[in-house]
């Protein structure tokens, strides 16, 4: 029942944006911290931003400064914000779904993103 539908990928030059989205259904959205992930070609999925109902965020070293995680308050959709994108920024990015104190951790089937010249 639970579904993560990432949307907003695409091929963008470098110094270029997008803004990818996640639609959630089938969980109570503000119980969890939501997230969004990358999996680059031959490299290990790793964080990128993530976000609490209440704002707490955590961001990626490599993004800070560039990447913005937001919430809707009136629906349930998280964002993430790309700005000045990089080519090392080529990666599938995952929306994640997490309730740390209970174990629970849901993920979208992820949306590519391409930064090349």
């Amino acid at each position: 029942q639970v579904q993560l539908v990432e949307s907003g990928g695409g091929l963008v030059h470098p110094g270029g944006s997008l803004r990818l989205s996640c639609a959630v259904s089938g969980i109570p959205f503000s119980a969890y911290t939501m997230g969004w992930y990358r999996q680059a070609p031959g490299e290990q999925r790793e964080l990128v931003a993530d976000r609490t109902f209440g704002g707490t965020t955590n961001y990626a070293d490599s993004v800070k400064g560039r990447f913005t995680i937001t919430r809707d308050i009136s629906d349930p959709v998280v964002y993430l914000q790309m700005n000045s994108l990089k080519p090392e920024d080529t990666a599938v990015y995952y929306c994640n779904a997490k309730r740390a104190t209970l174990g629970w951790n849901y993920w979208g089937q992820g949306t590519q993103v391409t930064v090349s010249a």
